[in-house]
């Protein structure tokens, strides 16, 4: 597919980027990070646009696949997303999250050809003042 996992993000604060538990991996919260760099920042609706706002998506996805990979012994290990939980930070009167979660819900269709659930929900703010941030479940193999 041409993808190339990135380098797993250092943990900001009291936590693991992924965990296997079980049939399960589960990642934390992942931002739009590209070389330790956010792709956005603000909110949707604001300084940020949908589009924006879907490709920041996808790289947490990635990002998501990189944590959950390293956690389960490689991408080769993941059978498929099970759950893809985003928050995208946006001004009152957005209704677009969806939209913008598609962003990972593509990639993640793409790498595994197998439908998830997903919920995507708005909030105020996020950390680092970034645009999303994505936790998903993988099925571990």
């Amino acid at each position: 597919m041409g993808l190339t996992l990135p380098q797993v993000a250092t943990p900001v604060a009291n936590y693991v980027p992924a965990l296997v538990t079980g049939t399960h991996v589960y990642t934390s919260g992942q931002l739009p990070l590209v070389d330790g760099e956010l792709l956005a920042v603000g909110r949707l609706g604001a300084e940020v646009s949908t589009e924006e706002g879907r490709a920041a998506a996808r790289v947490c996805a990635l990002n998501a696949l990189a944590a959950a990979a390293q956690a389960a012994g490689g991408l080769d290990r993941l059978a498929r997303a099970v759950k893809v939980v985003g928050f995208v930070s946006s001004v009152d009167g957005f209704h677009d999250q969806p939209q913008v979660m598609n962003g990972a819900s593509d990639l993640l269709g793409e790498v595994f050809q197998t439908p998830h659930a997903r919920s995507a929900v708005g909030v105020n703010t996020l950390p680092l003042n970034t645009p999303v941030e994505v936790e998903v479940i993988f099925e571990f193999a």
